[in-house]
């Protein structure tokens, strides 16, 4: 009584206040308080009895759990108001109630014990978004609560299970991914409880127990929530979960022996579970290996998981049945777990290989249709897709030859496409185009989608909601900056709506707007091979389309639906809507239907055109008249008729534009187009109309609006469009255009004049002022670019005065204020349209400085002789601009710092024109205007359009052969200047592709005018920046395989590789920018420098030293270097370029060289490199035989100086026969030959003698068919030698190598004179010397760059033997390769990796007060009890990897030295989260006497891990269970006072000569010897 009394006083009186109390800051040392608490609350209640007690405190915490959160009632179980705990408070709550539930009575407690559980449901499955107090309240809940109240008797339990289920309803009707956190603590239950929830067998094999009622397998949502916790859970810890109840729940029904079944959803679905003894050892060999699998998926690495990925192919065929037809056995739901975990897995190797599985799936095998997997596709395997490094090239394969994983994805869509049923295709399809609206795709994965729909068999699958979805897809790939993938994308989307489309279903009007999200200019150009594809569908169709309802049945008997449809459509787009009329001051027409109507004209001409191929072309004309009739009666009208509405006019030049715009894209040839031939005609017929118009628009003030600032640019267009098609056709004086220019410039500087006197600033009058420059400027262009429009001579007239006096940068001051409200209320307005150009003052007055630049760019390039480089000279300027530059040049940089870097194109132009006259006297100014520009470029991203139109202008005005040349002449701080952006230049190229492009093309083409101009051919301002030159032939960066940059061009090469197969490649300008033609370049420059021109010479020379010290630098920086190392690759261009030039190279200059030559041969280089080293030196020898003797001097150091690269120069020996070719007198140098030979003959090294067999080989048949008598005396010696060889017993390595090696293409096929040419060098070499297909330049890459244009007759381009026939294999790596590939030849591997799953009898303990003693118990661990202390360690990472070790081996604590060290990164990523399931103890060094004491008191046993006197062997020593490992610090090891604590000491075998080990080392070995000894 007196026991029960204090236990009960306890309890009352101080536990329960105390887990009320806040208690401690820290959350960790508060939980740590409460867990203690409640495990002495849960004695005391034992101890105490009294059931009405026990149920009052029950009550009175489940008030409190109530109190912290109204709404935790029972709402919560029932699936309504969720529970939220409110931290602290609630987990005191659950942490009694803990305590206390084992101790109520199932019966007279039941109506208490359903509301706790109730409770307990509410907090632990809550859903709602909870803080860390909160998840801890519902993760003890889950954990400690509801498994307690679980064994309180079958009422708790039901209770339990329908509030499980209840939460896993809730779940699944939010859909997927819902919940993640619900699961995961659904599983904690689900785990602790297993043993209930699953019926346990009887004696007889029957259940038995008090739950016989309950069998979890039965339950839908049971393994939904398994499922959950398989595939999508986050945490490792979950997953593990939901297999342990996976594999409890297949152990019980063999177990059992009875058959199971789990209903399924829906009444055709196979059971998500079942069990039929009969076939209980198939069942068992599935879930076996289902299992595997998932655990091995843990393991997250690729070499442990991909031997097993042949078991998954056996899940297939056991799931599908071949019986009665083909149906699912196991619900597919299964299999889509598998693959859910590796799409979502961190790996991304792992990621590729699932879905690469996923996608072979119907190579082998027809599965049956089920929903689940139609729903897999569209969701989680699109949203994989969605990954774009999963398309990179696999290792080996070709650059440009298509992604494996794309080609896959299109074999495996059409194949699964066509198995569909037709009822379920067309719901499929959509979807699955709905999907792909989804997101913002990257460039590289919507191309392979789109690839791959594009080649679905034709099929009737889309209506016009389909027809909306690839019109969104459309628009996603807008966003992508790759231009020619973006391109590539929209060509096969165009393709996919013409295979699927259903016609029926769809309009011409439905189709001519989905043709509108195609971007013409990048995939439908006219001409192309998509476009006739377009036209022959619309021809073959046009009978089936749906008619719209607005279209006119007009002539629709007489004539085809869609010319019907398209003359209707020009007639409804030329009449002026009723509401635009009278509304002079509306804004422009946005241009989408001009685009549209214009490109359903073309369309339907050359769909007629097709249809009437073989008939006279006048029907074509007819055709294209009647569609254009009302076009061209308005634009007859405008020069004559005032009163045509304004809107009007903008439609008819909008369309007018782009059907010429349409018509010219490129695709399309305009020498034979007959259609562009009769719209020129057309708009012949109507220039004098059109040109009288424009010109009174641009002059008569009519033009007043912010609005009509987008009429006036569209005015200039057309205007530009005239000029280009009179000068066609022929210019003569009576040109209607000719006669527009002149009033046009006239008034143009009349207006500037007038408003420059000082008025006010009007809107309309400032409105004028930007009409008349833009129009000014239009003018200056049209000038510059046709000289026949040339009015003037080179005197100076009234307009070359009046721009030569404009104050440049003059910005325009805003209108009026009684104006501005409607000039802000006019650019609201205007915002609206998606093509304005005037939507705030400072664009307009952007735009306004610029066109005063582009009329002062032409000006300085008619005057540019008479450019002053001093302003001194002229006393009284005529023309300012022109003759004070200084001035002029000021301006400009005025004007960079205030125009947006999308108008600062004609200041550049002015700035290349006027630095070079001002570099000499106003050096520090031209710098100034230098770091100007640069900061521009700098500042944009090379996916701006501008970017590379702003980079090559930049270019031409810094690196001007003018410019170039003043700098180095005067070698001042410009000319640094110049350097210093060069490599800045070069830098950014590394980042941003093709920008290295812009600058050599450039100099190069600059240079090489330069030379051709000038008598002599000079090259001086070449040779002062040869660096450029020289950075050039070695550029090239090094991807990483998985760099996205890297991708982008593989893919864009693969898209190349097409051709005319896909439209983009024919529409699109290959912009060239792609690394190899930087080496291009400045290879072909090389090949056009002539060797007798002493400039040229000299330049090369000096590039060759330039190139031979950069060799020499890289050799030293790093002595050793891995094969495709950027190291390797440098190296690699030196030695190419080096083969380039050396047919320049005279003797002279060679005898300077030839030393580093050789030299370069001692050097430890990768194969290519010596190839090319071995070639050059034959071709010396070959050409200057002098340099022999220096030759055989390479021979005579010893051998420890070069070792094994004596083999280089062997090499060279064995093409003795070309090396000798031109010389007459042969016997002394075959004599020499044969003694060096012989001499490596006798090497210690296999190689060498290898190498110098193979050159005596050589030489010997050469003296046999020259026959020389003096070496008959060494016949018996080399023959037996060679014999020897040859005849070699046997199939080791020696007699393969020598095989091998006389086979290689070195030796056997390359012929160093015959195949001297590019194709060798560049291409045919580094791929049969292993190098990286980045470094192969294919020779149709040189023959595709015209930017500079080789001689016809250069010879250099194609080898002429057979060399570049063979494959790659150097022999001395033949071996490598002998195993590749047995993995993936096996269907099932024997044994695979498997990682160890620590439950200890597959179930947690399941006494309270022992459950959840510390973390490792989560897991039901076997708990030894040896202590390891490592307090002396320092290095985060020994005492990771030990941590590691003794959470794996069951350790019973780690003792460290600061419990700080476990958030080290480093720790971290050794002990991969074991500081989680092991305890860890803090023990300073100073403290650990104390501490070994204490251990001792308790009778551990102190061992330490050192060397000393009398150490014992660790193979001799027998480990007390009771075992505490002290382990030394890693440098002084155990200190001597601590050597005095210890019991034992144990030291670790060895036989090597180093003194010890490394302390993680031996600490494990220490470990696993006790863990071996216990078990």
């Amino acid at each position: 009584g007196a026991l029960q009394e204090a236990a009960r006083e306890a309890a009352v009186g101080y536990l329960v206040p105390l887990l009320r109390e806040p208690g401690p800051e820290s959350p960790r040392l508060r939980r740590r308080v409460l867990r203690a608490a409640a495990g002495a609350l849960h004695s005391c209640v034992r101890l105490a009895g009294g059931p009405q007690w026990v149920a009052a405190l029950a009550e009175e915490a489940l008030r409190d759990l109530r109190a912290v959160r109204p709404d935790s009632g029972h709402e919560g179980a029932s699936g309504g108001a969720a529970c939220v705990p409110d931290g602290p408070g609630a987990e005191a709550a659950v942490e009694v109630l803990v305590a206390v539930s084992p101790c109520l009575r199932p019966r007279e407690d039941s109506a208490l014990l359903e509301r706790v559980v109730q409770a307990a449901v509410a907090v632990a499955l809550s859903d709602a978004e909870a803080g860390p107090p909160e998840e801890a309240a519902a993760a003890l809940a889950a954990g400690r609560l509801l498994p307690a109240l679980g064994r309180c008797g079958e009422a708790a339990l039901r209770a339990v299970w329908e509030g499980l289920r209840a939460a896993a309803a809730r779940a699944g009707a939010s859909g997927p991914g819902a919940g993640l956190a619900g699961v995961g603590r659904q599983l904690l239950v689900l785990s602790a409880l297993a043993e209930k929830l699953l019926p346990e067998p009887g004696a007889g094999g029957a259940p038995r127990g008090p739950e016989v009622g309950l069998d979890a397998r039965r339950c839908w949502h049971f393994w939904r929530t398994v499922q959950a916790g398989l595939a999508q859970a986050e945490d490792a810890l979950t997953r593990k979960r939901a297999r342990y109840v996976l594999r409890r729940a297949v152990e019980v029904s063999a177990e059992l022996g009875e058959d199971c079944a789990c209903s399924p959803r829906e009444g055709n679905d196979p059971s998500v579970f079942w069990w039929n003894e009969k076939k209980k050892d198939e069942l068992l060999k599935f879930w076996e290996n289902y299992i595997l699998i998932m655990e091995t998926l843990e393991g997250n690495q690729i070499h442990v998981i991909k031997p097993v990925l042949p078991k998954l192919n056996n899940l297939f065929d056991y799931a599908v049945s071949e019986e009665k037809g083909r149906f699912w056995l196991f619900h597919p739901s299964w299999h889509m777990c598998i693959y859910k975990r590796m799409f979502e897995s961190e790996n991304k190797v792992l990621t590729k290989e699932g879905v690469t599985h996923f996608l072979e799936l119907y190579e082998t095998r027809v599965l049956p249709f089920s929903p689940e997997f139609s729903e897999f596709i569209i969701g989680p395997l699109m949203d994989a897709l969605s990954e774009s490094s999963l398309y990179s090239r696999s290792p080996g394969q070709l650059m440009g030859s298509g992604s494996p994983l794309g080609l896959k994805l299109q074999k495996f869509l059409v194949t699964y496409i066509s198995l569909l049923p037709e009822e379920i295709k067309n719901g499929f399809l959509l979807q699955l185009i709905q999907k792909m609206t989804s997101r913002h795709w990257c460039a590289v994965p919507i191309l392979f989608l789109s690839m791959a729909l594009a080649n679905v068999p034709r099929c009737k699958a889309l209506g016009v909601e389909g027809l909306l979805a690839l019109r969104d897809v459309l628009q996603c790939t807008m966003i992508t900056h790759q231009i020619l993938l973006r391109g590539a994308a929209q060509c096969y989307l165009l393709q996919t709506a013409m295979n699927l489309v259903d016609v029926e279903k769809v309009s011409f009007s439905d189709v001519s707007t989905f043709l509108m999200s195609l971007r013409q200019e990048e995939s439908l150009g006219r001409g192309t091979s998509l476009w006739r594809e377009l036209c022959d569908w619309l021809r073959v169709n046009e009978s089936c389309f749906r008619q719209s309802s607005n279209c006119s049945s007009i002539e629709l008997h007489e004539t085809s639906p869609l010319n019907a449809y398209v003359k209707n459509l020009v007639q409804e787009y030329i009449k002026s809507p009723a509401w635009e009329r009278g509304r002079e001051n509306s804004f422009m027409p946005d241009w989408f239907e001009a685009k549209l109507v214009a490109m359903m004209v073309l369309l339907a001409v050359d769909v007629e055109e097709m249809r009437n191929q073989y008939s006279e072309k006048r029907r074509i004309q007819n055709v294209l008249r009647i569609f254009l009739d009302p076009l061209l009666d308005a634009l007859m009208k405008f020069g004559t008729n005032a009163y045509i509405p304004l809107l009007k006019t903008d439609r008819c030049l909008q369309l007018l534009l782009k059907l010429l715009h349409t018509c010219l894209l490129k695709g399309s040839s305009t020498q034979d187009d007959e259609v562009f031939t009769l719209l020129q005609n057309f708009l012949m017929s109507t220039t004098e109309s059109i040109s009288e118009f424009i010109l009174r628009r641009l002059t008569m003030n009519e033009l007043s609006s912010v609005s009509d600032l987008d009429r006036c640019h569209l005015y200039l267009m057309v205007l530009t469009e005239l000029i280009n098609v009179n000068l066609k056709v022929g210019w003569n004086r009576g040109n209607p255009i000719w006669r527009v220019i002149s009033p046009l410039k006239n008034a143009s500087i009349q207006h500037l004049q007038e408003m420059s006197s000082g008025q006010e600033p009007a809107l309309g009058r400032q409105i004028q002022k930007v009409v008349s420059m833009a129009s000014l400027a239009v003018v200056c262009e049209a000038i510059d670019q046709k000289p026949e429009l040339q009015l003037d001579s080179l005197d100076a007239g009234p307009m070359e005065r009046f721009l030569s006096s404009l104050q440049l940068n003059q910005t325009l001051q805003k209108p009026h204020t009684e104006e501005q409200s409607r000039m802000v209320h006019c650019m609201q307005n205007f915002s609206f349209f998606e093509e304005s150009s005037s939507q705030g003052w400072g664009k307009i007055v952007a735009q306004y400085v610029h066109d005063q630049w582009v009329c002062l760019s032409f000006l300085l390039k008619k005057y540019h002789t008479v450019i002053p480089t001093t302003e001194s000279e002229i006393l009284e300027p005529f023309l300012p601009a022109v003759q004070m530059p200084v001035r002029t040049l000021q301006s400009a940089l005025e004007a960079l710092t205030i125009l947006p870097s999308d108008q600062v194109l004609p200041v550049f132009q002015c700035m290349r024109i006027l630095v070079p006259k001002l570099l000499t006297s106003y050096e520090s100014l031209c710098m100034e205007s230098f770091d100007m520009g640069w900061k521009i470029i700098s500042s944009l991203s090379n996916t701006q359009l501008i970017f590379w139109s702003n980079l090559k202008a930049f270019v031409q005005f810094v690196f001007d052969n003018k410019v170039l040349t003043i700098a180095a002449k005067i070698n001042g701080q410009a000319y640094f200047k110049i350097k210093e952006i060069m490599y800045k230049i070069i830098e950014m190229s590394a980042i941003k592709t093709g920008v290295f492009n812009t600058l050599i093309n450039y100099c190069c083409q600059s240079w090489i005018v330069s030379a051709s101009n000038v008598s002599q051919g000079s090259l001086s301002s070449a040779k002062n920046y040869s660096e450029l030159v020289l950075e050039a032939c070695i550029f090239g960066t090094v991807f990483r395989r998985d760099q996205r940059e890297r991708l982008i061009q593989d893919v864009q090469t693969f898209i190349e590789n097409l051709g005319h197969q896909c439209a983009a490649n024919v529409v699109i300008e290959n912009t060239k920018r792609e690394d190899h033609y930087v080496r291009i370049c400045a290879v072909k420059f090389l090949c056009l420098l002539d060797g007798s021109n002493m400039s040229h010479k000299l330049f090369m020379e000096d590039l060759a030293i330039k190139l031979l010290e950069k060799d020499e630098l890289v050799s030293k920086s790093r002595t050793r270097y891995y094969v495709n190392s950027l190291q390797h690759r440098v190296k690699n261009r030196i030695w190419q370029t080096l083969l380039v030039l050396f047919p320049r190279f005279d003797q002279n200059f060679l005898s300077g060289i030839i030393d580093k030559i050789f030299q370069a041969g001692f050097i430890n280089n990768q194969a290519s490199i010596k190839y090319f080293i071995e070639w050059i030196i034959i071709l010396i020898l070959h050409k200057f035989p002098q340099f022999l003797p220096k030759f055989w001097n390479c021979f005579s150091y010893g051998e420890e100086k070069f070792k094994t690269s004596i083999c280089t120069f062997l090499s060279v020996l064995s093409h003795l026969d070309v090396i000798i070719e031109d010389i007459s007198e042969k016997r002394l140098i075959l004599k020499q030959a044969l003694i060096i030979a012989l001499q490596w003959c006798f090497s210690h090294n296999f190689s060498i003698r290898l190498y110098a067999l193979l050159a005596l080989k050589k030489i010997w048949s050469l003296c046999k068919t020259l026959y020389v008598e003096e070496f008959d005396a060494l016949t018996s010696v080399i023959e037996s030698s060679l014999n020897q060889v040859e005849n070699t017993h046997g199939a080791g390595n020696a007699k393969k190598n020598w095989q091998r090696i006389q086979e290689h293409f070195f030796f056997a096929t390359f012929q160093p004179l015959k195949d001297y040419c590019l194709e060798t060098i560049f291409y045919t070499l580094p791929r049969l010397s292993g190098l990286i297909e980045d470094e192969w330049i294919a020779i149709d890459k040189f023959a595709k760059f015209t930017d500079i244009p080789l001689d016809e007759g250069f010879q250099w381009y194609l080898s002429q033997t057979q060399l570049c026939e063979l494959k790659p294999g150097d022999w001395s790596q033949q071996d490598i390769e002998t195993s590749t590939g047995e993995a993936d030849n096996k269907s099932e591997w024997t044994d695979v990796q498997k990682k160890i799953i620590p439950w200890k009898n597959n179930v947690p303990h399941l006494e309270l007060e022992l459950e959840f003693q510390d973390r490792a118990a989560k897991l039901g661990k076997s708990i030894g009890r040896l202590i390891v202390v490592g307090s002396l360690i320092d290095k985060p990472t020994n005492l990771g990897g030990l941590c590691r070790t003794c959470e794996i081996f069951g350790a019973s604590v780690f003792v460290v030295g600061n419990l700080h060290c476990i958030s080290d990164k480093q720790f971290q990523h050794l002990s991969v989260s074991a500081e989680q399931w092991l305890p860890l103890v803090e023990v300073k060094p100073p403290q650990l006497i104390d501490y070994l004491q204490q251990k001792k008191a308790e009778g551990y046993t102190i061992i330490g891990v050192e060397q000393t006197a009398k150490s014992l062997d660790l193979t001799q020593y027998c480990f007390p269970e009771k075992s505490l490992l002290l382990l030394g610090n890693e440098r002084e090891g155990i200190p001597a006072n601590l050597i005095q604590q210890l019991d034992v000491c144990v030291e670790i075998p060895q036989q090597g000569i180093i003194r010890s080990l490394n302390v993680h080392v031996s600490g494990a070995l220490l470990i696993w010897e006790y863990t071996r000894q216990q078990l």
